[in-house]
């Protein structure tokens, strides 16, 4: 299969546990989570690259995401360092509602359930747009890589 969609996506994501460290048990189910869903479905590009599919190792350097692309065959593409700070915002915004959600679950009605739900995908939304505009010219994701990419950005956050 050597046609363009199939270049360009993902094969592989992986969390460097040098720098990021392991999580507790749920953070770390959170974080294989995200990972299969981006895997599962991913448009992913190099731009002035066709070599894909690309390998992902994502990496902590000073506060920062290093994210390192490769081939397929292991040889380097580029190494993108993203800056958390943008994020910082957003990463604390959806925390706390996602925490309300959570809460609301055990206690709220459809209604407000909904309600704090679309709140929530709100700021998902918010977030994965942030992610496109900080990987342009960098890496071409579609918004639902981006969606997903964020997921497991929070759950590198996450304090279980």
């Amino acid at each position: 299969m050597g046609d363009a969609k199939h270049r360009r996506r993902l094969m592989s994501v992986t969390l460097d546990e040098v720098s990021i460290g392991r999580g507790n048990p749920d953070q770390e189910h959170e974080r294989a989570v995200a990972i299969w869903d981006i895997l599962e479905a991913n448009s992913f590009a190099v731009p002035g690259d066709d070599g894909g599919p690309y390998c992902l190792n994502i990496s902590l350097v000073e506060k920062k995401l290093a994210l390192d692309i490769r081939r397929e065959s292991g040889d380097a593409v580029i190494v993108h360092v993203l800056s958390l700070t943008p994020f910082r915002r957003v990463i604390k915004d959806y925390k706390l509602i996602c925490d309300s959600y959570y809460a609301a679950i055990r206690s709220a009605t459809p209604s407000q359930i909904e309600a704090i739900d679309m709140g929530r995908r709100g700021l998902h939304d918010e977030a994965s747009e942030l992610l496109r505009e900080r990987l342009n010219g960098k890496v071409e994701v579609d918004f639902d890589t981006a969606r997903r990419l964020f997921t497991l950005i929070f759950a590198l956050h996450w304090k279980g």
